[in-house]
């Protein structure tokens, strides 16, 4: 299992559309994926659990993959989680 830290760049933060991109990214992968903000941690494959999560602009969050393309998980859903996002 290997994880890391990303700061959301969004000024919206983690509203539905990006939920959605992230959710759709994570569920691409065969490994498990994480995402934890203030201790609570929920499955990232999860659009539902995702947004329980409130996540807002420049908050940080913990982002986890353990399984099969681990590495590459964290690389390509890091970079949606920090991207800012068009309204």
């Amino acid at each position: 299992m290997i994880s890391q830290t990303f700061t959301i760049l969004n000024p919206s933060g983690f509203h539905a559309r990006p939920t959605k991109a992230f959710v759709q990214a994570a569920s691409a992968f065969p490994c498990k994926i994480n995402v934890s903000k203030g201790g609570k941690k929920v499955n990232g494959k999860s659009s539902l659990s995702m947004l329980t999560l409130g996540i807002q602009q420049n908050e940080e969050v913990t982002l986890e993959a353990d399984g099969e393309q681990e590495e590459q998980a964290i690389q390509a859903l890091g970079e949606l989680l920090s991207k800012i996002f068009e309204e």
